[in-house]
Parts: C-alpha cells; structure tokens; sequence
C-alpha cells in the first residue's frame, strides 16, 4: 500500500544526477589509477585520483543533505544513503592505494598488477552504466541483473590476479628482498579492495532493484 502511494507522489529526482556525478568521478579515478600502474606519468595521475576523490566527498555530502530536506526521494532514504556510500568507498579505495604507492615511492608495476587497473576500470564502467538505469528501474531491471553478474565476474577475475600476483612476488623476491615483497603484496592487496568495493556497489544495486520492483 505505501509503496501504491509513494508513486502517486512527486519525488525528488536530482538524486539521479548526484548518482550520475559520482560514477563519473568513479570512472575518472579508475581510469586515473590504470594509467598510473602503466607507469604514464605516476605523479600526474596521482594528483588526478586526490582531486577527484576531493570531489566525490563534495557530491557525497550533498546528496545525503538532499537525503534530510527531501519529502519523498526515489527510493528508501537508507538504500539512497548506503548506495552514495559504497560509491564514495571506492574513490576512497582508490585514494588510499594513491597513498601507499606514494609512501613507498613506487613508479614501476607489475603486470599483475596492470591487469588488475585494467579489471578496476571495467568495473568503474559498468557501474556508471548501472546507476542511471536505476531511474527507471521497472524496465532496466535485466540489464541492472546482468550488471551486477558482470561485476561479480570481474571481482573473481581479480582475485585471480591477486593470488597470481602474490606467488610471482613471493618467487622473485621472497628469499632476497623481503621489502619488495612487503610492498608489493601491499599494493596487490589495496587493488583487491576496490574491485571488491565495486562489488559492493553492485550488490547495493541489486538489493534496491529487489526492493522495488
């Protein structure tokens, strides 16, 4: 009865667009984050991911204002809050790997390590083709499902790469230069999380679509 009665109300539909804005600054940082593990200019795109995620704190904070004054939002007030954070999650993933690979002055990669800013960037697109669909969720709920399917495939692809990258780590210098092993099970590790902060996200979307359709 209340979910018949919320559709006969006008809602607040900037929400959309603050989502839209975000996955777009989502997409930038993946993308900032590949070129960057590419070994293109690392200090330049350092900065990019640290303005970025600067900006995305900025989007965060106004939509969960939006959140307060709003009287009738889109869907529930808590699934709004906990998608606009799993998305500020995985800037802040990529913002934090900025950090360490500062920290330890890393300017070279591991191909491993490529692939996995490869993977980061497909799941940094498939969710910024998942969150305007949510606009009208009835229609695109099959492409939302297979989204998030697809996001699920890309964070086992990267789990992959991870346990891979660790063994090649481990055999070139686990008995020689521990420090590089340290660091570079590091920064595997951090890559790790944000795919798996995508995941995240995929798994909010998937559970806003279950509630409203």
């Amino acid at each position: 009865m209340l979910s018949w009665f919320r559709k006969l109300l006008p809602r607040e539909d900037r929400f959309f667009d603050l989502f839209a804005q975000h996955s777009r600054t989502v997409v930038g940082a993946a993308e900032a984050l590949n070129e960057l593990l590419a070994g293109n200019d690392p200090e330049r795109h350092c900065e990019r991911i640290v303005a970025l995620e600067n900006e995305a704190d900025d989007i965060t904070r106004e939509v969960l204002l939006a959140v307060r004054r709003s009287f009738i939002t889109p869907f529930d007030r808590g699934d709004i809050k906990d998608l606009i954070q799993s998305l500020d999650d995985a800037i802040d993933m990529m913002h934090k790997t900025v950090k360490t690979i500062r920290l330890f002055e890393q300017k070279s990669f591991d191909p491993g390590m490529q692939e996995m800013g490869k993977e980061i960037v497909k799941a940094a697109h498939l969710i910024a083709e998942a969150v305007p669909l949510l606009d009208r969720m009835g229609a695109n709920a099959p492409r939302l499902t297979a989204i998030a399917e697809e996001v699920t495939r890309v964070e086992g692809r990267s789990d992959e790469l991870y346990d891979l990258g660790l063994k090649d780590l481990f055999r070139r210098h686990g008995g020689s230069n521990p420090m590089a092993y340290i660091i570079g099970s590091e920064i595997y590790a951090e890559l790790e999380k944000v795919v798996d902060r995508f995941e995240d996200v995929a798994n909010e979307i998937s559970g806003i679509v279950i509630e409203n359709v």
